[in-house]
Parts: C-alpha cells; sequence; structure tokens
C-alpha cells in the first residue's frame, strides 16, 4: 500500500511540508484536502521534464478516480481541477490556438504600457498608509494587483470587493461543499457579463482584444473567453499578492539582504526573483494526468493518475540551487533558473506583468518607507488555508 503524505489543509507549516515531500521525492505520493490520492513532482529537473512531456495531459476525463466518480462535484479543489476550457486545460493545437490569441492579447507593448498606471496607483496606496502598524497585505499588496487586473480586463471596478470574495471562496479548502458549486457560478456569471459587454462597447483591455481575435481567423468561443478571463484574474491577482507579500517578508527576516538593496548593491529584480524561488507564491499546481506509465526517478506515475507540481518543494531543491537553496539570497547566481512561472508551454503569460508590478511596488514602498519592519515575529503569521497559494492572511508592519 502506498504511503502518502496528506497535504495540510490550514498549511501550518509549509516550509516543513515542502522539505517532507522534496526527501519524498522527486515523485511523491500525498494526499490533497478532502482525501484525494494524487502524485507530486518535487524535484527541479524532473519537473521541467514532466512539465514538457506529451504523455501528461490536463483533459480530467484522463484521471481515472473521476471516470469511477470518485471525486465529488462539490470538492473544494474542483475549480481548480475541472475550470472550464481555457489553456489551462487543453493540450497541443488547442493549447497553442488559445495560448496564441492570449499572447496576442497581452504584449510586451500592453505589458509595458501598464507600468505608468501601476505606478500611479502605487504611489495613491503609499499615501493612504498611514499610522505606526498598517496591514501591508490589506492596504497595498492586495488592492495594487486587483485594481491593475480590472484595468487590464476591462473589468467594473465596482465588482472588485465581491470578486475579492468569491476568488478567497475558490482557493479555499475550506469553502463548504453547499457553496462550491455556487462560488463557480456566480464568478463565470460576472465573467460572461464582461464579455458582454465589452463586446458591445469594445475598450482598449485584453478581453476586448481577445473578442477581436476571435472574430478573426483562429477565435475562441464565448465560454474559452469566459474561462480565460477567469484563469487570467485568478492568477493576476493572487500570484503578485503572494509575490509582494512573502518579498516583504523575506526583506524583514533578512535585514542583511535588505540592506543590500536599499544600498544600491543588489537590485530590485534580484529580489523579485530570489522571492519567486525561495518563497514561491504558488506552492501546487493541480493538475495533470497520465495517459500511459510515466517513470519519474526510481517510481513510476501509473496511467490515469494525476500529478500536481509542487513549486514550493522543487523551488529549493539543491541539486539546481546549490547547497545554499534553503537560504534566501540576492546575490545568487542561479537566481533566473527557477521555474515558478512555469516552463515550456505552459509557462504563465501574466509573468512579465507580475513581475512589473512588484518591480514597481516594492522600491517605491520602500523609498516612502526605508525603515519598514515587521510589526510581529514571522513565526506569528498565519498561512490561509490555500493548498495552492504561498500566502498569508495579514502582513501587519511598523512603516516607522
Amino acid at each position: 500500500m502506498t504511503t502518502r503524505i496528506a497535504l495540510d489543509p490550514f498549511v501550518s507549516d509549509l516550509e516543513a511540508e515542502s522539505a517532507a515531500l522534496r526527501a519524498a521525492g522527486p515523485l511523491a505520493a500525498v494526499e490533497l484536502p478532502g482525501g484525494v490520492p494524487v502524485w507530486a513532482v518535487t524535484h527541479h529537473a524532473e519537473a521541467k521534464k514532466l512539465l514538457t512531456d506529451p504523455r501528461l495531459v490536463k483533459d480530467i476525463n484522463v484521471w481515472g478516480a473521476w471516470q469511477r466518480g470518485e471525486i465529488a462535484p462539490d470538492w473544494p479543489l474542483i475549480g481548480l481541477a475541472n475550470p472550464g476550457r481555457s489553456m489551462l486545460t487543453v493540450d497541443g493545437a488547442d493549447h497553442r490556438r488559445m495560448r496564441t490569441l492570449v499572447a496576442q492579447a497581452l504584449t510586451p507593448r500592453r505589458v509595458e504600457q501598464m507600468r505608468e498606471r501601476i505606478t500611479k496607483l502605487t504611489e495613491e496606496l503609499l499615501d493612504r498608509l498611514t499610522g505606526e502598524v498598517v496591514d501591508l497585505k490589506a492596504d497595498f499588496a492586495y488592492p495594487l494587483p486587483m485594481y491593475v487586473v480590472a484595468d487590464l480586463m476591462g473589468i467594473d471596478e465596482a465588482r472588485l470587493p465581491r470578486l475579492g470574495e468569491l476568488f478567497e471562496k475558490f482557493f479555499s479548502t475550506q469553502t463548504p461543499p453547499a457553496e462550491v458549486i455556487a462560488t463557480l457560478t456566480e464568478l463565470a456569471g460576472i465573467m460572461a457579463e464582461t464579455v458582454a459587454a465589452k463586446r458591445a462597447a469594445p475598450g482598449d483591455d485584453l478581453t476586448s482584444a481577445l473578442i477581436l481575435a476571435s472574430e478573426d481567423g483562429d477565435h475562441l468561443t464565448d465560454a474559452e473567453i469566459v474561462s480565460t478571463l477567469q484563469l487570467m484574474v485568478a492568477a493576476g491577482h493572487e500570484t503578485t499578492i503572494s509575490l509582494i507579500v512573502n518579498a516583504v517578508v523575506n526583506l524583514s527576516t533578512h535585514p542583511e539582504q535588505r540592506a543590500l538593496v536599499l544600498s544600491g548593491e543588489a537590485d530590485w529584480s534580484s529580489v523579485v526573483e530570489e522571492t519567486l524561488r525561495y518563497s514561491t507564491p504558488t506552492s501546487h499546481v493541480l493538475i495533470r494526468f497520465a495517459t500511459e506509465d510515466v517513470p519519474v526517478g526510481d517510481k513510476v506515475l501509473p496511467a490515469g493518475d494525476a500529478l500536481i507540481v509542487s513549486y514550493g518543494a522543487l523551488g529549493r531543491d539543491e541539486a539546481a540551487h546549490g547547497p545554499t537553496a534553503g537560504e534566501f539570497d540576492i546575490t545568487r547566481s542561479t537566481e533566473n533558473r527557477h521555474i515558478s512561472f512555469g516552463h515550456g508551454p505552459h509557462v504563465c503569460p501574466g509573468a512579465a506583468l507580475s513581475r512589473l508590478e512588484a518591480g514597481v511596488a516594492l522600491p517605491a514602498l520602500y523609498a516612502r518607507f526605508p525603515k519598514l519592519d515587521l510589526a510581529v515575529p514571522a513565526a506569528e503569521l498565519r498561512n490561509k488555508p490555500v493548498v495552492t497559494q504561498n500566502d498569508l492572511f495579514e502582513l501587519p508592519v511598523r512603516l516607522g
């Protein structure tokens, strides 16, 4: 009988859990919250291979447990395992078609055009930070990417509070089963309304660009655009929130590293890249399925079984990052070797925007508050019950 590592639904000690997964790897048998058995790739080299292996697909119908009816439709993580038809859930020609259309809409020029808006939003949020102690997540790291993604997608800002509530339920392992389907339905409804509004009155935004691309040559259906928007909003704001929060925690707990960047001896891009490696915003990515037996190290991923990619584990793989992989070091020479935004054809298309947001927000934050530090011991910071995101409930800091 296979011994499985049960992922803690409350994420009480992500670092220890990631170390245990790495020690059991490169292919570790794990159990997702809800008693769902899967496998996890936990080493860097094997993850790169599996992310480009055509024997692993994203079609949930390949999953034996799904075929046998063992996965409940109200499983809290079903929205991540079966989120609708988008580039997250298709392979081959369909994936290339969808990804190409998204890439054409999310061009480097469009991303760079967001810099001025991101800078303005950053300064406005910093102006509002007052008092000795503030919750930097709630007052800065959370609203910034939410406003940015609303601008990018052309989503009415009035919808942001409700979207925030819905995505909290979408990612959480603690969402009551009775609310799972309702949450997914309401999210899809908001995205569908956005698509309909932009079809009636196009603007300079990603939703309008996807609609325009869909009307010329290769196309996305409205259902595919809805799922793509949901994917981009979910990934676009959650990843950047965690990236900013984790960077602040890392700099606060490593004052010698903070001194390097504040003195100009290291640059902010190194802070961003080392944070992506050392405390990656995405701890686990769900989910791929084996069409045939796939050898991984001295084990085999059986046909019909599911695989998750444990970025929290492989980011500190010593084989990839050397004997100091467990240390936060913004001067390390391997900072760009992490794959925290994916690898191969599955690299996140929003990676450049997330880097841009953090690259604007962090230096502006520390330029305004160079003595900023944690208001509580790091050990008292609590992770949210989200097995896919390395995310905190709050980040109390003293502005100094």
